[in-house]
């Protein structure tokens, strides 16, 4: 539902200043909630808090974090190699308004990440977010991630398969995801926001693509 209509909705109902002062009762008990999860995680723990809930991640399975690893290594390659920016990868946590996420891989441009010192823990929101599909995450991924990576200005977002081999491609339209391509195994998929960035849909997927992939991206 897009947000003008949610306010919309809000604004007619009789009661508005007893449902805003539950709202801002229950985004106070959240903040509190956010501070002890950010006191509570570990680097060996992958977590995120996510609507006032903390959600702890289950070990990945190969095929995740083969997909995960290979586009994070092609495109940290890519710019380093061009001086385009800084690219994480799962472990760095980005903080929202409301949200705190560990993105599978994220990218900033340069004139951005220029500013991130070495010892700084929360991020904002990236130019680019990858995330990789799973049963437990999917839902996530599709929908509250959806709209609050867009609505923080993530201009690019991919969702990748490793179960059906293809990447869904979206682009930042006034603060909402568009779709721009459903990217299948024998096609090639370029990004939006990376300047100049084109892989092979198997390179994310396919050890030997992959490292064919990655000696041209080195050439």
């Amino acid at each position: 539902m897009p947000s003008s209509t949610l306010l919309h909705q809000i604004l007619q109902h009789p009661n508005v200043h007893f449902l805003l002062r539950e709202i801002n009762e229950n985004l106070e008990f959240e903040a509190i909630k956010r501070r002890q999860f950010r006191e509570m995680i570990t680097e060996q723990q992958k977590a995120e808090f996510i609507n006032g809930e903390v959600l702890l991640h289950s070990p990945v399975m190969k095929r995740h974090s083969d997909a995960s690893g290979f586009l994070y290594a092609l495109l940290l390659h890519y710019a380093v190699q061009k001086k385009l920016g800084y690219v994480g990868h799962e472990k760095l946590m980005i903080a929202l308004s409301r949200n705190d996420y560990e993105p599978d891989v994220c990218f900033w441009k340069q004139e951005r990440a220029s500013q991130f010192t070495e010892e700084q823990m929360l991020f904002p929101a990236p130019d680019f977010v990858a995330e990789v599909l799973s049963k437990s995450t999917e839902k996530n991924d599709r929908e509250v991630k959806f709209v609050d990576y867009a609505a923080h200005g993530v201009q690019e977002y991919w969702m990748v398969d490793p179960r059906k081999m293809r990447i869904e491609r979206y682009r930042n339209e006034e603060g909402v995801f568009v779709e721009a391509g459903v990217f299948e195994l024998d096609e090639r998929i370029e990004s939006l926001v990376v300047s100049g960035f084109s892989v092979a849909v198997e390179a994310i997927f396919e050890p030997t693509a992959y490292s064919a992939a990655l000696q041209n991206l080195l050439k």
